[in-house]
């Protein structure tokens, strides 16, 4: 299968790092969370990849383009201008990067890549901002079954504040970052079927609305419960987070 990523925001909410570099960009442990959601899915062996490039795009060009520098040892002939590449330890990954435009939506992205896409029986998709221990062997073999068009994982929300339990003023119980109450929320890592691409009108469309909606509309939308890790990185706060699990040795999404 192929995987396509969505990498071409602007991540205000980031802003301290996304001045300089596009949010998939932003790094845990030293290596962008964009690399950490393709090991991921690396895992469970989907290693062709195609990232929806936007703002700030040649930033992710280039961290591919000289991939092995970033991940092995090299030795530089100045005298014979030549480069080895010494303990490459390269992926085995297909990287296409498409340009989807400064200004596009989550579905506009989408409807640019397709060409790359009508061919196949059914592709993932997900954003360059979110990781967790997604089975994503399971949620393809459940896509699968199901015969619709997209699936979408669901997630329990993750608990950003400590919940209060207070009655006549008093706080009687005080719970930090509790679990959800049970509801779930799109939690991206999606299966489709190249058949979505009729929700896509333009540019301007936004996945998570129009499309959404009118797959759930039309019987067409399944979901995948995974009640697992999983975080996304929407915060400086939550870089932090991961980056305290990736440093203490116990990220719950280093799967391979």
């Amino acid at each position: 299968m192929k995987c396509v990523l969505l990498a071409g925001g602007l991540g205000t909410r980031l802003a301290e790092e996304t001045v300089r570099i596009p949010k998939p960009m932003v790094e845990i442990g030293g290596r962008p969370i964009l690399w950490h959601i393709m090991k991921i899915y690396a895992a469970h062996g989907i290693n062709d990849f195609i990232v929806c490039c936007g703002y700030k795009g040649y930033v992710i060009k280039e961290y591919f383009a000289n991939y092995y520098l970033h991940g092995a040892d090299v030795t530089f002939d100045l005298r014979q201008g030549t480069t080895e590449i010494i303990n490459n330890q390269a992926e085995p990954w297909r990287v296409t990067l498409i340009d989807t435009g400064q200004e596009s939506m989550t579905g506009g992205r989408l409807r640019r890549v397709m060409p790359y896409l009508r061919a196949e029986e059914a592709f993932c998709m997900t954003y360059g901002d979110g990781v967790g221990d997604i089975d994503v062997t399971r949620l393809a073999a459940f896509h699968k079954a199901h015969g619709r068009m997209a699936t979408v994982t669901a997630v329990p929300p993750a608990a950003r504040f400590g919940r209060l339990d207070i009655a006549a003023s008093q706080v009687r119980e005080f719970s930090e970052k509790p679990a959800g109450d049970g509801g779930l929320i799109n939690g991206g890592y999606f299966v489709l079927s190249p058949k979505v691409e009729k929700y896509l009108e333009d540019d301007a469309t936004i996945w998570e609305r129009a499309p959404l909606m009118g797959l759930a509309r039309d019987g067409e939308l399944m979901a995948y419960e995974h009640r697992g890790f999983w975080q996304p990185m929407d915060t400086i706060r939550e870089r932090q987070e991961l980056e305290a699990h990736w440093a203490t040795g116990t990220a719950p999404w280093k799967i391979w």
